[in-house]
């Protein structure tokens, strides 16, 4: 039983044809737009791969982009059907697979329903992965002169300056890890000595922070050293004084920034599902109608025959009639076993035109 089943005149399926086709087109241009966004999104990741615990952050913006070209090839394609459809003899060729072309539309919609669900459902790994690659950024902060790690410093600092934060979830996060190179400390001296030994795992531990914690907005000089010593500063309390570093700490304020990304690109993916989903819809009527102007035009072809068989037949029974009434029938009587019969005997032209 065929559902959606809508009667068009001419006029109005060429209008139909035309925003179906306008509307694909569109959605062409959208597929673009998504396969944009996963792009944009996997450098922005890429930008601060080394403060992510493993690539499974990745796993989204690729997705993006595998359905941003899906949805470019599904659309054009679409678009070439309803282009051919008002063609009878281009539409034929498209016929036998429309049924699996609309079962295809409709597994990709439940795909990006998937994929806009996954925009705002991702910030929960993405906290964690943003957490432990952090606390591993910061303590390989002092390896400057270790291959692989040597660069770590100008990302944490460039990333501190640009999202202004400190630390992990605190600036205290920097009091818990030696962030000062050996390199640049005096074994000699007494007080590293005495920071050195003051902990079982030899590091040198401060209550300090790199510069990059700095807010430049104060007005009092930074105060990166010794913040939890009020007699080093003068008129300073650390318990109520307003810090002048940065409170915030940097795993939020990754997790804002690319969580209020993933919302976006969720949103719009979202908005480009109704879209296709709309366009299904239009193509399933358009179709139809298409059917049945296909049956109509089948069943006209198959009366006009039935009439064409008709107006012969009643041709050829005229013909017939016609020429038996001007035929000179004789009739000859015959006594067959006692009993008389009359035989009706043609003439042999007339024999002749009826074989």
């Amino acid at each position: 039983m065929a559902l959606l089943v809508v009667k068009f005149d001419l006029k109005k399926r060429v209008k139909l044809a035309q925003t179906v086709w306008f509307m694909y087109w569109f959605a062409v241009l959208a597929g673009i737009l998504v396969l944009s966004l996963g792009l944009f999104f996997k450098i922005e990741l890429r930008k601060r791969s080394e403060l992510m615990d493993n690539n499974e952050s990745h796993f989204l913006p690729n997705v993006l982009i595998a359905m941003g070209l899906i949805a470019c090839g599904i659309n054009a394609f679409g678009g070439k059907v309803c282009y051919d459809s008002l063609d009878p003899t281009k539409f034929a060729k498209w016929k036998p697979m429309l049924k699996t072309f609309l079962v295809f539309c409709v597994g990709f919609n439940a795909l990006l329903i998937v994929t806009s669900l996954l925009c705002f459902i991702m910030r929960i790994p993405l906290q964690f992965t943003l957490a432990e690659g952090l606390k591993n950024g910061m303590k390989y902060y002092k390896d400057t002169d270790t291959p692989g790690r040597c660069y770590m410093k100008r990302t944490l600092d460039l990333m501190q300056m640009e999202f202004r934060c400190c630390g992990n979830d605190n600036y205290r996060d920097w009091f818990e890890i030696q962030w000062v190179s050996n390199r640049y400390l005096d074994f000699s001296a007494k007080e590293v000595k005495d920071r050195i030994g003051s902990n079982v795992d030899g590091q040198y531990l401060m209550d300090g922070v790199p510069f990059s914690c700095c807010n430049p907005s104060s007005p009092r000089p930074c105060i990166q050293y010794q913040m939890t010593n009020n007699s080093a500063h003068y008129s300073y309390d650390h318990y109520t004084e307003e810090l002048n570093v940065w409170r915030r700490g940097c795993r939020d304020a990754l997790l804002s920034y690319y969580g209020g990304i993933m919302n976006t690109i969720g949103a719009l993916v979202l908005l480009v599902t109704m879209l296709e989903v709309t366009i299904s819809c239009l193509l399933t009527v358009f179709i139809q109608s298409i059917h049945i102007v296909l049956q109509n035009c089948f069943l006209s072809e198959i009366s006009d025959t039935l009439k064409r068989t008709a107006n012969l037949s009643l041709s050829l029974f005229c013909f017939l009639s016609v020429s038996l009434s001007s035929t000179h029938t004789y009739t000859h009587t015959h006594t067959v076993m006692g009993t008389n019969r009359q035989l009706l005997v043609f003439p042999s032209d007339l024999m002749s035109r009826l074989m």
